[in-house]
């Protein structure tokens, strides 16, 4: 089942505390490059994963991004990120996820209709940055998928 956390902390929090098990599959979003700002690196719970030794039997998804030492069965960078409302911005907790890493295939294991009831219900949650630098780069950056950049096609 999903394990829903709006933020890199609450997660940490969750799996230190024991509330992960296995067979969860761990869903951190609002850590894109709008809603982290900045696209941040989930270490520390890939790291508490491990150390509580869950990382063959615990999944993790994100919005965010990994190192090239993340160890385990992690998805990230996931597209649209949920500040802009893509999928992982849907999930509940308790929804049933399937990850198939040898076909790269990711699908929430919910029907269309009970979807198009979540989006339209979705609210964007309030910038993490209203003022400031990281809030220029929140509201200027692309997409993960498309390289997370803030060109504006000035040069």
């Amino acid at each position: 089942p999903a394990r829903v956390f709006e933020s890199e902390e609450n997660c940490l929090d969750a799996i230190l505390a024991g509330k992960i098990q296995a067979g969860d599959v761990i869903v951190i979003r609002y850590e894109g490059p709008k809603g982290g700002p900045g696209m941040r690196e989930m270490l520390a719970p890939t790291s508490a994963i491990i150390g509580a030794g869950l990382g063959d039997s615990v999944g993790l998804i994100t919005d965010g991004r990994f190192s090239g030492g993340t160890y385990g069965m992690v998805v990230g960078h996931v597209a649209p990120e949920a500040q802009v409302g893509g999928t992982i911005a849907l999930v509940k907790e308790g929804d049933s996820i399937t990850i198939d890493a040898q076909n790269r295939w990711l699908q929430l294991n919910v029907s269309e209709q009970e979807l198009e009831q979540r989006r339209a219900s979705w609210q964007p949650p309030q910038p993490r940055y209203t003022r400031g630098v990281l809030a220029k780069y929140a509201k200027l950056v692309s997409s993960s998928s498309i390289g997370a950049v803030t060109d504006l096609g000035l040069g």
